[in-house]
This record gives C-alpha cells, structure tokens and sequence, in this order.
C-alpha cells in the first residue's frame, strides 16, 4: 500500500517560470484533501530543491499538511513552525557553500547577465536563469570550480538552475527524513521527478514516476507518464489510487 505521494515541482508541478495548469492543480488538490476520508488515496506532499518560501506556498494551495521537503533535505514541519535537516550542527559546518555563495556572486553572476542567486536558501548554494542557455553555459565552470576545490559537495543541474550541495544532503536524504517523521517506510511511498537531482529518490521508492519532459536519466530509472508537468502528476496520483485500490 503506497502511503504517501510526493511531488517534486520544477518541472513536475509546473514548469519553471510558467503558470501551472490551475484545472490539474484543483484536482491533485481534491485527491489530497479526498485522503483523510479514504484509505487508497494517499496524502500528497512536496520534495524540491527550492527554497522554502516557495515551497510553503505551493503547499499551501495544494492543501498540504504533511511535512515537506525543500532545499532537498530540509524537511519543514507545520506544527512548532520547525526545521529538520541531517546537518551536523557544529559551527562551521556550511562554511563551503557560504564560500560558494561568494564564488557564484563574484565570478559567475557578472559574466552570465540574467542569472541571479537562488534567493533564501539556507543549505545550499545555487543559481536561476529562465534561460536554459545561461545554464548550459555557467554548468561546466561551476562544476569544474566544485570539483577542484570543493571534492565533496554535491552540485546538480536543471533547464534554469545549478545548485551546489553539502555531501548527501541531496533529495534521496530528504525523503529518508520525511519516512521517519511519519513512521513510513521508503517502500511505502510514491515520487514523481524530472531531472538527475530526483535519480536517488525515484531508485529507493516503491513507485517512481517522472512526466514525458523528464531527463533520458530519470526516464530510465521511473515509469515515464506520457504526459508533461502538472498533468502528469495528476496522472501519477491516479495510477498510485489505482494500485491501492487493487491491493484492497
């Protein structure tokens, strides 16, 4: 029995800098509201690399009470208003991505006009273009800067970012995190990704998803949907009620 729907949202959602499809939205959000009165339809909630903000917003028009995930293993608990990450807590721990934060607003900023730091993010260190162009063209220095002089940390890539992470604090720890504080396990929850950020995750799930504008990467590792963002994920959600509903 899948327990719990998760959904990454560049790209899965909506697409990056577009509204999303408001008609799919309201019925993902009636599924979700549908779970607290019958079992085969799982509670939705959200693991994404963005920052916080974002998140909670999405969440809240999706009428999400579960924790979710942003940042990719930041895990944000409504009730107390709390933060979970699996980061030490000695000082100095996020001193390489303060650095990078530094490096990408130095070096990378003025020379790719249109990209603009990844605004409140707390664990990791990232850039934005609405460009896919900027990106392709910013991935390789900043790679090439990571691997030199930052070995451990983790950098991923989509159509409008790069972000660069702490060593696993990628999105396969933030649905650990998540598993545990609500007692599930990894093999009772569904996930739906697009791009390399979501491989670990999709891997680890009972039902990996990923919609028909995902990367070949994922495609491979998911069951690919032969619809695109937000339709998708609605799709996905039917599928997950339908392998429930087989199970009773």
């Amino acid at each position: 029995m899948i327990k719990l729907f998760v959904t990454d949202l560049d790209g899965c959602i909506s697409y990056p800098f577009r509204s999303p499809k408001w008609e799919a939205v309201q019925e993902i959000r009636r599924f979700n509201i549908q779970s607290r009165s019958e079992e085969v339809i799982p509670p939705l909630t959200i693991c994404t690399g963005r920052p916080h903000p974002y998140a909670e917003a999405v969440a809240q028009w999706l009428d999400i009470r579960l924790p979710f995930v942003f940042e990719s293993a930041g895990v944000y608990h409504w009730e107390g208003n709390r933060v979970e990450t699996a980061l030490s807590s000695h000082d100095g721990v996020l001193d390489p991505i303060r650095e990078m934060k530094d490096w990408l607003t130095s070096e990378i900023l003025p020379k790719f006009p249109g990209s603009y730091l990844e605004f409140a993010k707390m664990m990791d260190a990232g850039i934005v273009a609405s460009e896919r162009e900027v990106i392709e063209k910013a991935y390789p220095i900043i790679k090439e800067k990571v691997e030199r002089d930052y070995p451990n940390l983790e950098i991923h890539t989509t159509d409008v970012s790069v972000n660069v992470l702490m060593p696993g604090n990628n999105k396969l720890q933030g649905m650990k995190l998540l598993a545990k504080s609500l007692g599930i396990s990894l093999s009772e929850m569904a996930y739906i990704g697009d791009t390399g950020g979501d491989i670990k995750a999709l891997k680890n799930v009972k039902l990996p998803f990923s919609p028909n504008n995902a990367t070949r990467g994922v495609k491979n590792v998911s069951k690919n949907l032969d619809f695109e963002t937000t339709d998708a994920v609605l799709e996905a959600y039917r599928q997950i009620i339908e392998f429930n509903s087989a199970l009773k």
